[in-house]
């Protein structure tokens, strides 16, 4: 496994237990279509939340939530409809949320979790 997968891998493990920590229910992870991958969906009380986890061992090319573009929340978007229509849940909203992960060497993990992010 490349050293960027094993990266990617372990922060959308600590992006799961941190949302847990803070009382979201994961109801799914890396769910598949042919339109891509949703890292996390979780329900946040009667709403949904579609998260893309983004991880990073340095800033050199940014901050980790930098990544999620205009281009990426737009296939998020289409990504969460697929999902809807794939599964039988009833929410009174949802929207998309992006964890970013920061895991230096040497330093703390620092985890940021914005929601409802929007273009």
């Amino acid at each position: 496994m490349a050293a960027k997968d094993e990266v990617g891998r372990d922060g959308e493990r600590l992006a799961r237990e941190w949302l847990e920590r803070q009382g979201l229910e994961i109801v799914d992870a890396n769910w598949r279509c042919p339109l891509g991958e949703l890292d996390i969906v979780a329900r946040d009380g009667d709403v949904l939340a579609f998260v893309e986890v983004k991880t990073r061992s340095s800033t050199a090319f940014g901050h980790p939530a930098e990544a999620v573009t205009t281009r990426k929340l737009s296939r998020l978007r289409r990504l969460a409809g697929a999902w809807l229509a794939e599964h039988e849940v009833h929410a009174s909203g949802m929207r998309i949320d992006v964890v970013a992960i920061l895991r230096r060497p040497g330093h703390p993990t620092l985890v940021e979790h914005v929601t409802g992010v929007s273009a």
